[in-house]
């Protein structure tokens, strides 16, 4: 037996299997069937349409999520067409939810599907956890909702809930103190639709035990050890998170005729495969100094530059940094390497940030033309 048997929580876990004839589970179910919220994936619970959702939720918010869930299921409404599919294909249609290892990950998942499982998700968690991007919460998450089996789906929202109801000291940073709470949360689940449960605690979280709870709303207020303790700003207790890092780029727009200078990711860096126009990481005061930054283009690229404009500033976020996009453009009378025409600009999957440059760009741009028929405005 492993001494993590032994904390806190299995305490906890073993008292509660005494008194759980008390756990309000039937509030807290009256509470979900009366007031949850609508999304597409809920609508048609297919396996192949939870294992998408369930993806595309992972770092972003629901209510962000359906536009692309709709745009993604009309485009791939079958896990068949996903499989056939090109991999650029898919990932501009993922542009803006970010962390686009995910895209590739279904895509790669849904030919493993094919292939090995005869274009059938397996109802197993084993299989599922073999297939590549599916890992422990997603797997339980499909056969909670899709195939209805007592899965106890664990994710931050149910982190936070189980925290706060059983006041937990320990981390949840921690995988034992995961593995303690996901069997909290599998005691719960009753025989006959186990699915509503585990679905009533993440949405629970979602809206009411959030950062900022909302305890006079809350159906388990009562059955609650923070909630009586007073103590909900204490929970769920977290490791030392690394600092948040702030960065300032001068981002170039070069332009010749109507081609583009544009870069795009290597496998192994960060947003692979992902085009983006060139930058210069630069101390903040400095990414608006447009004689330095064309002395770094000309040094980089050999090209004689004409400064036409700069656009308005973009922000962008990605692990722990944050970074200010200052976008300026330029045009040369010479050709350039890695062009792309403005035709194509649009169809390059790009990271948030460049894509709302490109967009404003392409705005100014034709703006520009429409006014004075010339190729670059002044």
């Amino acid at each position: 037996m492993c001494w993590y048997d032994f904390t806190r929580i299995s305490m906890i876990r073993t008292a509660f299997f005494q008194d759980k004839e008390y756990f309000p589970l039937e509030a807290l179910r009256s509470w979900f069937l009366e007031s949850k919220r609508s999304f597409p994936w809920r609508d048609s619970p297919t396996p192949y349409r939870v294992w998408v959702s369930e993806v595309m939720l992972q770092q972003t918010r629901a209510e962000v999520v359906v536009p692309y869930f709709l745009k993604w299921m009309e485009r791939f409404p079958t896990l068949q067409d996903l499989a056939q599919a090109r991999e650029s294909d898919v990932v501009q249609l993922w542009e803006g939810l970010g962390y686009y290892s995910r895209a590739r990950n279904l895509l790669a998942g849904a030919r493993v599907i094919t292939e090995i499982f005869g274009g059938e998700i397996p109802n197993d968690l084993a299989l599922l956890s073999s297939i590549k991007g599916i890992g422990s919460y997603t797997a339980n998450a499909i056969l909670a909702f899709a195939f209805k089996q007592k899965n106890p789906a664990v994710d931050g929202n149910v982190l936070r809930v189980m925290s706060r109801l059983f006041a937990i000291e320990e981390s949840i940073d921690r995988m034992n103190t995961r593995r303690e709470i996901t069997g909290l949360c599998e005691s719960l689940l009753p025989d006959q639709d186990p699915q509503v449960i585990a679905e009533s605690f993440i949405e629970l979280g979602a809206r009411i035990c959030k950062k900022q709870p909302l305890c006079e709303q809350c159906p388990l207020r009562s059955f609650c050890t923070a909630y009586r303790q007073g103590t909900m700003e204490q929970y769920p207790v977290r490791n030392t998170r690394a600092a948040i890092s702030r960065l300032f780029r001068a981002v170039v727009i070069v332009l010749y005729k109507d081609q583009v200078l544009m870069t795009k990711r290597e496998e192994k860096e960060i947003m692979a495969g992902l085009y983006e126009f060139p930058y210069y990481q630069l101390p903040k005061e400095d990414c608006c100094d447009i004689e330095k930054i064309t002395h770094l283009v000309q040094k980089d690229y050999g090209e004689t530059l004409y400064f036409v404009s700069s656009l308005p500033s973009q922000k962008q976020a990605f692990t722990r940094y944050r970074v200010t996009l200052f976008p300026h453009v330029f045009y040369t009378k010479y050709s350039l390497p890695n062009s792309y025409t403005l035709a194509e600009l649009s169809s390059l999957p790009s990271s948030s940030g460049h894509r709302r440059i490109k967009e404003t760009f392409l705005v100014e741009y034709h703006k520009s033309l429409e006014k004075d028929g010339k190729l670059f405005w002044r």
